[in-house]
């Protein structure tokens, strides 16, 4: 079956098509979006370029003839994600992205009157990063009266197709979804100050979406073609990286880093305990993800770059496999604020123990280094859950472009097997076995090999 997958990330949006679920060479379109953060804690994009950047992926697309014969459309989009609307469907500010920190309960505000209750259904916390604490902040903040909230997925594909509810992963980002019930948790709607008719509504099992018409005349092929239900970035890397059982994880390095373990559970099945420290959103109706996120990934590896005057391409990978995994200063990474449940604000980030002899790469590999270790705490807790060791796999943009990275997450994790997922696409491939309802198959699918592999042997 010939996919059309589109990947809705925070720094850039990307279409690409897959034949059985594998990507077709040169199938891919591509566009930057501008993120705009500082040391406050501003964490935005705006939505309206955004929409603009994934329609000129689309244009080119359907330019090149890629989308000729594409049965399914599957979206893979970022979680915790919300914009303000008007009366009129169109933002009245920003969309506020995981990223930005600013958001805080009011001052005369209480939480969940039993914390740990509303933690295990809801799977998150009363903090910065939901929904529970972002609509009220947003309210006070926009200065008109707010219609209606949107995930920034949400309002991309309202305005292409003839409807668009929010699914059962994406809203499980939102920290307002009841895991078990499906439905928007009462306690938490009353702590965003919402009576349900400001949020989205919710998708059902069989729905699946179509253009509107004036997209179904600008792109033909795609004109009849069934839309479904947006997966969760998050849950998506998983299932692209093979990670669909309790005995492997997933360490995604993309802009961000998270570590995560798939388990079946339908909504019917007895809720397994969620430790404090991690989060549980939902894959699909019988599926949840739980793990840790940070907000500290590629982007360290971004600043470094665009700060320190690094060497580039093959002389900054010598210049980084002389040093051991650990061979860089010591750093806090910082640099963005903690994810929950951590309440750190952004602009924390330290280089320390520095000297005049001290190198740009030696650096970068302290900040890289930094942000293996930071995984370490939170997969022995996520082995808890499961009572056993597991194999882990890396998996990301970031992990593709550096084998050193790759060599010192395996130092970090060591005596577990660590093992790295070759494919760069693991979220639209995750996105497109979810459609189709093949989420067993993705243990075969992903190409998983050493981590010093440089490249598959069957991608020629």
């Amino acid at each position: 079956m010939k996919i059309l997958a589109l990947d809705l990330g925070t720094s850039s949006v990307r279409g690409l098509v897959l034949d059985d679920a594998r990507p077709l060479p040169g199938a891919l379109a591509r566009r930057r979006v501008v993120l705009t953060v500082d040391d406050e804690g501003t964490g935005t994009l705006d939505a309206r370029r955004y929409l603009g950047c994934l329609i000129e992926c689309l244009d080119e697309l359907h330019e090149q003839g890629w989308l000729d014969g594409v049965e399914l459309v599957a979206v893979s989009g970022q979680w915790h994600s919300v914009v303000p609307l008007g009366a009129d469907g169109e933002p009245l500010g920003p969309v506020l992205t995981w990223l930005d920190t600013r958001p805080e309960p009011p001052a005369t505000a209480v939480g969940p009157t039993d914390p740990d209750a509303f933690h295990q259904r809801t799977g998150t916390w009363w903090h910065r990063c939901y929904w529970s604490v972002r609509l009220p902040w947003l309210r006070t903040r926009t200065g008109v009266r707010v219609a209606s909230f949107a995930g920034l997925v949400e309002y991309v594909l309202g305005r292409l197709l003839t409807e668009a509810p929010m699914s059962i992963s994406q809203a499980s980002g939102t920290g307002l979804l009841d895991l078990y019930t499906l439905d928007w948790d009462p306690e938490a709607c009353a702590l965003a100050d919402s009576d349900g008719a400001d949020l989205p509504d919710l998708v059902t099992r069989d729905w699946r979406g179509g253009l509107r018409a004036e997209y179904g005349r600008r792109w033909p092929p795609l004109a009849r073609v069934r839309w479904t239900p947006p997966l969760g970035d998050g849950a998506a890397s998983n299932v692209g990286s093979g990670c669909v059982d309790p005995s492997r994880a997933a360490v995604t390095v993309g802009t961000s880093s998270a570590v995560r373990l798939l388990q079946r559970m339908s909504t019917h099945t007895e809720p397994a305990v969620l430790p404090y420290q991690l989060w549980r959103y939902r894959v699909d109706h019988d599926h949840v993800v739980t793990g840790a996120a940070y907000s500290s990934g590629g982007n360290l590896f971004a600043w470094a770059n665009r700060e320190l005057r690094l060497p580039t391409g093959t002389a900054l990978e010598q210049a980084l496999a002389r040093l051991p995994p650990d061979g860089g200063c010591p750093v806090a990474v910082g640099f963005g604020g903690d994810r929950p449940p951590g309440h750190r604000p952004a602009g924390r980030g330290e280089l320390r123990a520095l000297g005049f002899g001290t190198t740009a790469v030696e650096m970068l590999a302290g900040l890289m280094y930094g942000v293996c270790e930071q995984v370490v705490g939170d997969l022995l807790v996520l082995e808890s859950t499961v009572g056993r060791s597991v194999e882990v796999v890396l998996g990301g943009g970031a992990m593709a472009a550096s084998p050193w990275w790759r060599q010192a997450f395996a130092a970090v994790l060591t005596p577990r097997p660590v093992r790295f997922g070759r494919h760069p696409e693991i979220g639209a491939t995750g996105a497109a076995l979810v459609a189709t309802g093949r989420i067993a198959d993705a243990v075969v699918m992903a190409d998983i090999g050493r981590t010093d592999d440089q490249e598959s042997p069957t991608s020629a």
